[in-house]
């Protein structure tokens, strides 16, 4: 069990107080205080481990599941003895342009906090470290905790975004340059980078409707004064999912310009090789009607014959050529 415990600590008038070496004791303990609270870090538990934690603290079997098989839509669930909410925090990785999604559930109940973590990404350690130097925030008990973790995890969505949009814009400085770029890698540039973005809205568009719930009245084991806060993180959400949804269409827009630029440079392609193709057919014409070796040929007779056949190929190979050139075939 020890192994999955990033941290535990009992928590009492917005004050650490130690790190308890047995959980049921602990909970014991910040059950029988009017203003504590524990609050315990699993991280990728298995259902054994799991196991003795849930049934301590009396949670949900159904929330338990999720919490072990992730691969959750952000959501909140009320339950009778706790409260069950579900983050996507999201990761961005400037080494490839990339952006990964890890799974945070949060169980609160009266006097406990259950964080669990899959993945690599959003360590609550920073969270927790900034809570314990705020204990007027800290000291609303598990609503405390629930309003840190998200707010971090929100905040981090629009600085992802932000990182996201300077790709974009490099990405569209490419798509519209002189040059045009490689096709085919712009192609699966946009490609790969709209999976990114399709990643991204999972993570952010489902917790819309979490945080209003959240900032509104009625929600369990979530203390009055902490609506406003809760709605100031909505806020945050919406501007966020407004980042995403706009990223989403921009990128639809350049993949669109990019396929309508191909078809440009492809119709240009073929005007400019219809166009030589025609300057090759006037001199493949004429000498072919004098390559027949019929006995009554025209000119046959004359000395200025050859050379004036090929002037005369110069001549329309010539007028075909400035004729195309003022068109804007070549």
């Amino acid at each position: 069990m020890r192994a999955v415990i990033v941290d535990c600590a009992i928590y009492r008038a917005g004050r650490r107080l130690r790190g308890p070496t047995d959980v049921v004791a602990a909970l014991a303990e910040a059950r029988d205080s009017v203003d504590g609270f524990l609050w315990i870090g699993l991280h990728e538990p298995t259902a054994e481990e799991f196991d003795r934690v849930s049934t301590e603290f009396g949670l949900h079997p159904l929330a338990v599941e999720d919490a072990l098989k992730a691969h959750q839509r952000p959501k909140l669930e009320v339950y009778d003895d706790s409260l069950f909410m579900v983050l996507k925090p999201v990761h961005y990785e400037p080494a490839d342009d990339t952006v990964s999604a890890s799974e945070l559930m949060l169980f609160l109940g009266d006097s406990f906090v259950v964080t669990v973590r899959h993945g690599e990404g959003a360590p609550l350690s920073e969270v927790r470290r900034r809570l314990e130097s705020a204990p007027d925030v800290l000291r609303q008990g598990p609503t405390s905790v629930l309003y840190a973790v998200s707010d971090s995890v929100v905040d981090h969505y629009i600085d992802v975004a932000a990182e996201l949009q300077v790709d974009l814009e490099e990405l569209e400085a490419e798509v519209f340059a002189p040059s045009g770029g490689d096709a085919k890698n712009t192609a699966s540039r946009i490609y790969t980078f709209k999976r990114q973005v399709l990643e991204f809205r999972r993570a952010t568009g489902p917790l819309a409707s979490p945080m209003e719930r959240l900032a509104g009245p009625g929600v369990p084991y979530v203390v009055e004064s902490a609506r406003p806060f809760f709605r100031d993180v909505s806020d945050h959400l919406t501007r966020a999912n407004e980042q995403v949804e706009g990223l989403d269409r921009l990128l639809s827009d350049i993949l669109s310009a990019h396929l309508a630029q191909m078809g440009v440079r492809q119709n240009d392609d073929m005007r400019k090789i219809s166009a030589w193709a025609a300057m090759a057919a006037v001199p493949t014409m004429v000498a072919g009607v004098y390559g027949m070796n019929f006995t009554h040929m025209p000119e046959l007779d004359w000395a200025w014959s050859y050379p004036a056949v090929v002037g005369l190929m110069a001549v329309a190979v010539t007028g075909l050529y400035r004729l195309f050139k003022r068109r804007g075939w070549l």
